[in-house]
């Protein structure tokens, strides 16, 4: 595998979980790494271990997005690599689910998504390619095998935002292939995350079921038989990020075990 040598890479929803994962294996592959979150401690903390830049940002926020973007570009001089993966989850019966938490996951999961992906691409199309590559940028996005399975009626916002990352990733790769800038996204499964965590807590009071219990199911039926880490999501958007993948676009990666096969 190439190396991400001197690659800039922005990288949203990074203080933890499948964010602080890539971010160190994309350090350890050589990138310049730009972290952004809500959580202004965690990410604080993650880029000086990193040595990397940090920023207090919520995506659901024009200004903060702007902020985010020229931050990056100040420091670094240009952005390489958007790595688009915050978001939230909440487990509800589907007539439960109020318009205020509707409006709260796809801000978040899809609006901002969007949005980020948005300003980053304005900033790639005005940049001189990267060195050593043809293309002037990568975007990559976090879905999840929830955008393609749905059926889950107790995280319906959730899959249905998620379904929406892997249609805006594909129009994104129409959009800017003539500007040499590609777009795919990955879709983890039952990923052993603090957001997996949260999911066993809210499943165990809905259903009255023991702590754990709810993930031991989940993962049950994984067919390589443990559970997916954050590193295995790491790797694949290593391999998006560098120039092994360039001739990649419009792709959605299910990483998850082989909980979904085929389309």
């Amino acid at each position: 595998m190439a190396t991400l040598d001197d690659r800039v890479v922005l990288i949203t929803g990074a203080a933890r979980g499948i964010g602080a994962a890539t971010a160190r294996r994309l350090a350890a592959d050589g990138a310049r790494l730009a972290l952004a979150d809500l959580d202004k401690a965690g990410v604080e903390k993650l880029a000086a271990e990193l040595k990397g830049l940090a920023i207090q940002a919520d995506v659901t926020r024009a200004v903060d997005i702007a902020r985010m973007v020229e931050e990056t570009q100040r420091r670094f001089g240009r952005i390489d690599v958007l790595f688009n993966n915050a978001g939230v989850i909440r487990v509800q019966p589907i007539l439960d689910v109020t318009e205020a938490e509707w409006d709260r996951v796809l801000a978040v999961n899809l609006r901002a998504v969007f949005f980020v992906l948005q300003a980053v691409a304005r900033a790639m199309k005005a940049q001189s390619p990267m060195a050593g590559s043809e293309l002037r940028g990568k975007l990559i996005q976090t879905a999840s095998i929830a955008g393609y399975r749905g059926g889950n009626h107790l995280t319906t916002p959730y899959s249905a935002s998620k379904a929406g990352v892997i249609s805006l990733t594909r129009s994104a790769a129409q959009a800017f292939a003539g500007d040499r800038i590609t777009s795919n996204c990955v879709c983890p499964g039952a990923v052993d995350t603090a957001m997996w965590e949260q999911l066993d807590q809210e499943l165990a009071a809905l259903h009255n079921l023991p702590p754990k219990e709810a993930w031991k199911r989940r993962i049950a039926g994984i067919p390589l038989g443990r559970p997916e880490k954050a590193d295995d999501v790491a790797g694949v958007v290593a391999f998006l990020a560098g120039p092994d993948s360039d001739y990649m676009t419009g792709q959605a990666i299910k990483i998850d075990g082989g909980l979904v096969m085929g389309d």
